[in-house]
Formats: structure tokens, sequence, C-alpha cells
């Protein structure tokens, strides 16, 4: 707890370019004043976040979670748990689409098991933060004791701050555990008040019947445990995961270092709420990279207020939307601190219509 309280003390407001200069920076650029459009936003963004208008970005990371969860033996996934420890292999042997595309955005992936039903041997690129081994069945009872949610906190506020010295300008996060779509729907509906019909999704690929008894559970779930949407801890030890609460915890010690994060699909998002509601300034410092298919995504982006900056009927998760973003966030940037001045450039400026 001392490490989550101390993290959390120490996250500042972010003022949207508070002396105009990256405006300023924008209308001097040999271009139609807001021709660039929503690349200037994210300039903006991530300048204003870095707290200077000549902020580069040259370190890229990647954060997947993983996590097992008691749910899954409800029969509410496509696939069986033991996939998630199949995956986590093939993130280290580089062959998952979030390996393929962290390469292709020069991006860096840190894989980090929160809480897997598996054993791992220590390897480069793999930091095992093991919170339990996987969660309990929501359905049944609690996901995790309030102890052990806390933990999962401070395992994502770990990880940053032992890679933060090999550089991070900039993070996304991602996820792994099979049947966390169930977590992340109960999450966002405790959060936002939504109905379950409206935040509950195919997940894997589920049929009618299947998200119809995927709700049944969630429903149950919160009925069981009762989370208390005051308490934001709470809600993740009721009915979260341990990746989820990694992921939180992440967007907590990203702020806390002034670094901007892209949160990638559903359940990034769901941890996300988590996060900014133990501390709302976290809000500032988050970027929704894209709009997922999945069932509730949109409702969960409309209470964090963000606009999601891809919509590209992904559902994936491990943070591929999320590195796909980076780059067109990266070409904002670039375009702020690389293209020349309109005097610079030796081209007229516009002319004064009346």
């Amino acid at each position: 707890m001392k490490l989550l309280s101390k993290t959390i003390e120490n996250i500042d407001k972010v003022s949207i370019d508070s002396d105009g200069k990256i405006k300023n920076r924008f209308n001097k650029l040999a271009i139609p004043t807001g021709s660039l459009g929503r690349l200037e936003e994210f300039a903006t963004i991530y300048a204003s976040i870095k707290g200077t208008p000549d902020a580069t970005i040259s370190h890229k990371v990647v954060f997947t979670m993983a996590g097992d969860h008691g749910v899954s033996s409800e029969g509410v996934s496509a696939f069986p748990q033991e996939v998630t420890r199949q995956m986590v292999k093939n993130f280290l042997d580089g062959g998952a689409t979030i390996s393929v595309l962290a390469q292709h955005a020069g991006a860096r992936v840190v894989v980090v098991d929160c809480g897997v039903k598996a054993e791992f041997e220590p390897v480069d690129g793999l930091k095992i933060k093991k919170v339990g081994y996987g969660t309990g069945n929501i359905a049944r009872g609690p996901a995790m004791s309030r102890e052990q949610a806390i933990k999962s906190l401070e395992v994502g506020i770990e990880v940053f701050n032992e890679e933060l010295p090999n550089g991070i300008d900039i993070v996304a996060t991602g996820d792994m555990g099979i049947a966390n779509t169930t977590p992340s729907s109960a999450i966002i509906a405790c959060l936002t008040g939504a109905d379950l019909s409206e935040v509950t999704g195919r997940g894997t690929g589920l049929d009618d019947i299947g998200v119809e008894k995927k709700i049944n559970v969630i429903r149950t779930a919160l009925d069981i445990n009762k989370p208390d949407p005051s308490d934001p801890i709470d809600v993740l030890s009721k009915v979260g995961g341990f990746e989820i609460g990694g992921i939180a915890g992440l967007c907590l010690a990203a702020a806390r270092h002034r670094t901007p994060v892209l949160i990638d699909g559903f359940i990034s998002t769901a941890a996300a709420l988590i996060a900014c509601a133990i501390e709302p300034k976290v809000n500032d410092y988050l970027i929704s990279s894209h709009k997922s298919t999945e069932n509730g995504h949109e409702i969960a982006l409309d209470k964090l207020q963000k606009k999601a900056i891809l919509n590209l009927d992904l559902r994936l998760g491990e943070g591929t939307g999320a590195v796909l973003a980076m780059n067109l966030i990266e070409a904002g940037v670039k375009t702020l601190t690389q293209m020349a001045t309109f005097s610079e450039a030796e081209v007229s400026t516009p002319l004064e219509l009346s």
C-alpha cells in the first residue's frame, strides 16, 4: 500500500498548452491553420504532458499484462484457460500479433505474468510478478482479496518503475487472459451504471446463447459480491483480474512520471476506469488508441470522455490497437518539432482577408 499511496500522491494535473507555445508553433508552420486535424491534437496532448513543445519520442514500450480467471470455468469464453499460458509463450517467442505490430511501431514489448495459472522460467522480456494463480470464480465469490487487489496495482507500478531506466517516452497497455472480458464487463457496468446487456459482448467469439449465458454469469457475480462503485479497489477485488489491476497500476505509475498512456481496447479501458476512480488526475495522461467492437467499450470511453484515434473493428487485446496508434502520435509530434515555419521555408503567410 505504501508504493501505491506514494505514487498517487505524486501525480500532477496536466494543463493543456497552458502558455500557448504549442499552438503558436503550429500557427507558424508552413501549412494552413488547423490543416493537420487530429495530428495537432495528439502532439498538443503529448507535448503538454511532457511540459515542452520540443518533446520527442525515442522510447516506446508496450506492457502486456497476463492473468487467468476462475470464471472461465463457467463457460464464458470460446477458448480454454490454458491458452493464456500458450499465448504468453507466443509473445516471448515473437510470434504473436503484438510482437509483429510492436516491431513495426519500433516499440519494445514487456510481458508481465500478473497471475497466470502456470509456471514460467525466467527469460528476457518476461517479468514474473505473480499475485496468484488465477483469480477466484466471480460467479461464486470475490475475484481476490483486497490485499491482492492492492498488490496487483503495485505490480503495475513496479514494472513501470523497473523499466524507466531503460527509457520510456510513451506507454501502450496490453492484456492477455482467457475470459477477461467477463470481469471487464462487470467493472464497466459497476463504474458506469450501464445495463449489462449494453456492456457485455462476444469476447473471443461467443454465439448469441453464449453471450446471454455470459450476461447471467456477470449478473450473478455482481449480485453475490456487491462491489462498491465508490471504492474502486473494492470493485477490482470483487470482480476484477490480476492483469486488470496491473494495467491500472501501470496507468498510475505513468501519470506519476508524466508519461502518456495509450490505452488499448476493452480490458485496458476497464482498467483505466479503475485507475481514474482511484485518482482522477490520471485521466489527463490517457489517450484512447482505438474503439473496439466489443460491447461497452464506447460506454467506457464516454465515461472517460475520450475520443478514440482509430476504429478498425479490432477486438484482440494484447496492446495491438495501442501500438498501431503510437505511430500517429509520433507523426503528430514530428510535425510539431521538425516541420519548417513559413519564414524558414520562405513561404508566404496567409493573406489577411476582410
